[in-house]
């Protein structure tokens, strides 16, 4: 038996939704349960072949266990290595590179000192920073946000330098990014899951149980658009599944949030006919990956931990005639 275990936190609905889904595929030899940890071992050897992880990037116990389970064989959605070394900055530059059009960005100092260190670490720092070509570059109105985790959570609009500073005073020794502001005629959050792409108009100043009743709908155009940058874009950054939001200006898509492996697919807050289609697409996805079967890394050494086998592609899975769909 090949068992997809599911690693979360607060979800409610979610989670249940998805074991259920999966094991009414009725696909032979696959089963799927909520993962269940205690003290582990360094040569212990998980019972999981595949786990989907809501919830490592908040629990850095998990983030352990689960990179040693990669070492084992384990298939983690979404990869552990790769999310560990994310960030936004390091996000903007790398959708530059190939080509997805992102704001302008800038990343500077912490506020405060981070802890444990004085002034005599920061012996590379060039003081005063040089922020009116930094402002040039970036304008006004702009965004002040964490350059690590989501959730609209330390995220300032600034229209001026002195807003900028009032707000910077009050950011401590969290790492933030300055960001060109985009106003946007439509914004869209696109949901993807392996190469499965469900294009959403997405409000994200509504309040949060209306932000996916925006009032307008992508063309085709506009929706193959979305689909092969949200594709190029996971590709890069070795996700499996994410979410990649763009805000539409002037025809131009700009990549704003695109670094979030356990996208929020709550039924509350997604709506209905996108929760089906989230739980649906995850469930044959993790299949998929379960039929491949455990992936031992060829050598131990970060490259190897990161990119699957030349040779690995999706089984179709097959239902069993030994088992009935489950109602």
């Amino acid at each position: 038996m090949r068992i997809i275990g599911i690693l979360f936190g607060m979800e409610q609905s979610f989670p249940p939704a998805l074991v259920e889904a999966i094991n009414s595929m009725g696909v032979e030899g696959v089963s799927a349960e909520f993962v269940k940890i205690g003290g582990v071992r360094m040569d212990d050897v998980l019972r999981y072949d595949v786990i989907l992880d809501r919830i490592s990037h908040d629990i850095p116990f998990y983030r352990s266990v689960l990179k040693v389970a990669v070492l084992n064989g384990t298939r983690v959605v979404n990869n552990p290595f790769w999310w560990s070394a994310d960030d936004k900055f390091l996000g903007y530059a790398l959708a530059a590179k190939i080509g997805v059009p992102v704001p302008r960005t800038i990343i500077f100092p912490t506020k405060q000192h981070p802890p444990r260190t004085t002034s005599e670490s920061m012996r590379n720092l060039i003081y005063p920073l040089n922020w009116d070509e930094l402002f040039q570059y970036v304008g006004f109105p702009a965004y002040l946000k964490p350059h690590l985790g989501g959730g609209w959570r330390q995220v300032y609009k600034v229209h001026d330098p002195q807003e900028f500073f009032a707000a910077y005073d009050q950011t401590g020794d969290t790492v933030m990014v300055l960001q060109e502001a985009v106003d946007y005629e439509e914004y869209y959050r696109c949901y993807v899951i392996g190469n499965r792409v469900r294009v959403i108009p997405y409000a994200p100043h509504h309040p949060y149980h209306l932000r996916y009743t925006a009032p307008y709908q992508p063309t085709p155009e506009r929706e193959a658009q979305l689909r092969e940058l949200s594709l190029r874009l996971c590709t890069a950054l070795g996700y499996d599944i994410n979410t990649v939001e763009f805000a539409i200006r002037n025809g131009i898509p700009y990549a704003i949030d695109f670094l979030n492996p356990a996208p929020d697919a709550e039924r509350y807050s997604v709506q209905e006919g996108n929760f089906n289609w989230i739980v649906q697409n995850t469930a044959e996805f993790l299949v998929e990956l379960a039929l491949q079967g455990r992936q031992i890394p060829p050598t131990y050494r970060w490259s190897a931990l990161l990119s699957p086998p030349a040779d690995s592609t999706p089984t179709k899975p097959e239902k069993s005639p030994r088992r009935s769909r489950r109602r």
